[in-house]
């Protein structure tokens, strides 16, 4: 049996917490179910409790081994609280956030959650050599991917606002930020979800909780174990459209003590004139980037850092990635692409072979 779980606004691919040998489609009912059997069910020495809801204009389900007999309700309240909190920070969906009032160039002092964002996302910046920018926030808005969904864009249009990209133009000083251009803007929804999902592996930390699965918009976090083995996360078949979770899998991950983020080119897109625009924007070019790459599927020691790493990879494409995982062996890949005559094709990192099995031998 699995517990679907919901998927972001732009990291694209649903995600799936496996929780026996064989996958069958389940009715919403059963679903909540299992959800109560989970949670109230087991022997008293290993007790689970699952706890779910919405954030970020998405879905959160988490799952922790419940030996010192927490409330669910209560911890589920505190999380809410937490998240809560973190959207009033980094959101560009509310216009009080502190991201927004940024944008705005009002004078705001930045909490701990925006300056660890802004902080991981300067690394990322960096090792990607600035495939990852959230800079890119003035041509993520103009392309139509930015709250107000309007395209605006031409090649003029498109050439000045690229001189507004990169995080060399904006620093924090002070706990403030300060901009080379007040036109600069910051986007931070290709890393808050995985950060998001860090936050919350430091509150169950805080509980002492030692075995827990954490998972919001799609971005995916583990430690330790679930009943004596490791979690167990699906991915997606990239089908255009494929609004259904777990209908199609591509691959099953076995996950312990690492975070997991996926980003892909098929569930934010619009296609005009015949041409696919997807949301992932090459901060060097200012287009929607263009290649086979589907979906990228990245497992790092932190979700932050996976989700950031894995938005790079669609901008850079399947070569540039392979080259890039060679020379970081820290992180693993597993990607999903499209070959010359549109068959899909998956690459897995050598690491990782030894904990995925893919559609056919499950």
């Amino acid at each position: 049996m699995y517990l679907a779980v919901g998927f972001n606004r732009q990291s694209i691919i649903a995600f799936y917490i496996i929780f026996g040998s064989k996958m069958k489609k389940r009715s919403h009912i059963g679903l909540l179910f299992f959800i109560l059997v989970i949670t109230s069910c087991g022997n008293n020495k290993l007790q689970y409790a699952t706890i779910t809801g919405f954030a970020q204009g998405s879905t959160y389900s988490m799952v922790f081994e419940n030996s010192k007999n927490l409330d669910p309700r209560d911890v589920n309240n505190r999380i809410e609280k937490i998240l809560h909190a973190f959207d009033m920070s980094l959101s560009g969906y509310i216009d009080s956030s502190i991201v927004s009032r940024v944008n705005r160039n009002d004078t705001v002092t930045c909490d701990s959650f925006f300056i660890g964002n802004f902080i991981i996302s300067r690394k990322i910046w960096q090792l990607t050599g600035g495939a990852f920018d959230i800079t890119v926030a003035p041509l993520v808005r103009a392309w139509g991917f930015g709250p107000d969904s309007h395209k605006n864009i031409s090649d003029i249009k498109r050439d000045s606002l690229l001189k507004l990209v990169g995080m060399e133009k904006v620093e924090l000083r002070n706990r403030k930020v300060i901009k080379s251009d007040p036109r600069v803007s910051l986007d931070f929804n290709a890393i808050a979800q995985g950060y998001s999902v860090d936050v919350i592996c430091r509150f169950f930390d805080g509980l002492g909780i030692e075995n827990y699965l954490v998972e919001i918009g799609g971005e995916v976090r583990a430690s330790g174990e679930k009943a004596g083995k490791p979690w167990r996360i699906g991915i997606d078949r990239p089908v255009d459209d494929n609004m259904i979770p777990g209908s199609d899998l591509e691959a099953i991950i076995r996950l312990k003590d690492k975070a997991l983020a996926t980003s892909g080119n098929y569930r934010k897109f619009y296609i005009e004139n015949g041409i696919k625009y997807s949301h992932e924007i090459d901060p060097k070019t200012g287009n929607p980037a263009r290649n086979s790459l589907l979906s990228a599927t990245i497992l790092a020691n932190d979700c932050a850092t996976a989700d950031g790493i894995a938005t790079a990879c669609m901008v850079i494409g399947k070569d540039k990635t392979i080259g890039f995982l060679a020379l970081h062996p820290e992180y693993e890949g597993y990607l999903i692409y499209s070959d010359d005559s549109g068959n899909f094709k998956t690459w897995t990192s050598k690491q990782l072979k030894k904990f995925i099995s893919e559609s056919g031998d499950k």
